[in-house]
């Protein structure tokens, strides 16, 4: 992201037009000659936020060998993106972080406000129309949408694709226990796309990852026409970073998208608390799980905002209802809307394409020094696998004490074994040219 820059030259140029002068050197005139400086002030460049925390990070690391974080090249579900101090201050605010459920809308038109500006906001990103107020993380909000597919179509069964994160199947299958749906894996081929099954009668829901859980994109379209053909929804489990240059699932045919919304302004943190982001077409509205945010008018003729449309049966019907989710994950929630309005449409794509480039700088370094064998499939955003021919785990032991989390180890994470053998590695807009040479040279070494 650029610097900071306090005056636009339009602002300046109105300024100096309120005052009836001419220039800037006009505005101090009044300063003796002999006490202005006759030379620049021979400054640096300016540098972004990122860079000058980064900076002090290095300065303060001189103290202790072992006082910087790991650089951190893994992902799989979660990621290492840059966090604005912006977003950090305003999200931090007493009336946000101890606020409580919005039962009342008198006393919580803020929180309601910032709400729905966040659901405004997912809802481009999903490109569909409606989105709740949140949920947990992104595998509730795929237990959710399971729960919504079996509802809609009154069957129980569902074919997940391997390539939706291993986590988020673990957690759809013990939650599909109780109301017991049906879940089937559709395995992936070695190229990392997913083979549908030939009998899709009765089924609920189709569910694929984009990109998937290797990194790379798949086509959506097949899943697509497989759906309609048997009465069934598609749930596309979307990455939200992705869609700042990919189409979104929505534009792809989704009937319901969800995600994890970690990437969108809050910290690693230890794996939470996270942010489930949760998308449905107009159509399911009246199905949607936990709050939805509407706008309306009060009895002055002010706008005003609400809970709206709240599934009362999952108050009152108990094991018989869809869902039984009746909260959301606020404060993240307030964190993501915050974050996206801090970036903005030109700030969100700049994120995008220095992920993408990143990722294919590292994967052009990896190619030239003959490191491994770099796995893209049809195409690859941020993340990708790595075949390489030590244990990845012991790889990943070894980059660690050489001051990098190398990636995800894929031993015994996916059904098929050909990934077996592979890391999973992310680049996100943190990581700089230098990080990228110095992370490749290790892992050179460490492979020999």
């Amino acid at each position: 992201m650029s610097g900071f820059t306090p005056h636009t030259q339009a602002e300046i140029t109105s300024m100096l037009e309120f005052l009836s002068l001419s220039s800037l050197d006009e505005l101090y005139d009044s300063i003796p000659q002999a006490l202005l400086l006759s030379r620049s002030l021979n400054l640096p460049e300016g540098r972004s936020e990122v860079e000058v925390i980064e900076e002090f990070e290095d300065l303060a690391a001189r103290n202790s060998p072992v006082s910087k974080e790991l650089l951190c090249f893994a992902g799989g579900g979660a990621y290492d993106h840059d966090l604005y101090a912006a977003t950090k201050a305003l999200g931090s605010r007493s009336e946000f972080v101890t606020a409580y459920t919005p039962y009342q809308p008198e006393v919580a038109q803020g929180v309601l406000q910032a709400l729905f500006e966040y659901q405004t906001m997912v809802s481009r990103l999903s490109g569909l129309a409606i989105t709740n107020a949140s949920l947990y993380d992104g595998s509730s909000a795929l237990v959710e949408a399971i729960n919504l597919a079996c509802a809609r179509t009154k069957r129980s069964r569902v074919i997940i694709s391997e390539g939706v994160n291993p986590s988020w199947r673990e957690v759809a299958a013990t939650f599909s226990s109780g109301p017991g749906h049906q879940l089937e894996l559709a395995h992936l081929d070695s190229s990392g796309c997913t083979i549908w099954p030939a009998n899709t009668s009765e089924v609920a829901a189709f569910v694929v990852a984009y990109p998937n859980f290797l990194g790379l994109i798949e086509e959506i379209s097949a899943a697509r026409q497989l759906a309609s053909a048997a009465g069934a929804l598609l749930i596309v489990a979307y990455d939200p970073i992705a869609t700042s240059l990919l189409k979104s699932p929505g534009a792809l045919g989704a009937d319901v998208a969800v995600a994890e919304g970690q990437p969108l302004g809050i910290p690693l943190s230890f794996g939470g608390p996270y942010l489930g982001l949760f998308s449905t077409t107009l159509e399911l509205v009246r199905y949607l799980p936990g709050r939805l945010v509407g706008e309306t008018l009060d009895t002055r003729g002010n706008r005003a905002y609400v809970t709206t449309l709240r599934a009362r049966e999952q108050d009152i019907r108990r094991e018989k209802a869809s869902s039984n989710v009746c909260t959301n994950q606020t404060l993240m929630a307030i964190w993501a809307a915050i974050q996206l309005s801090w970036l903005g449409t030109s700030g969100y794509r700049e994120i995008g394409l220095k992920c993408l480039s990143g990722r294919a700088y590292l994967t052009d370094s990896l190619k030239r020094r003959g490191v491994g064998e770099v796995r893209l499939g049809r195409g690859s955003f941020r993340e990708f696998p790595l075949t390489i021919e030590k244990s990845p785990s012991q790889v990943v032991e070894d980059m660690a004490s050489r001051g990098f989390l190398a990636g995800v180890a894929l031993e015994g994470r996916l059904a098929i074994s050909n990934f077996d053998s592979s890391l999973l590695i992310a680049v996100t807009e943190k990581r700089t040219k230098s990080q990228i040479d110095s992370f490749v040279d290790a892992l050179v070494e460490v492979l020999k």
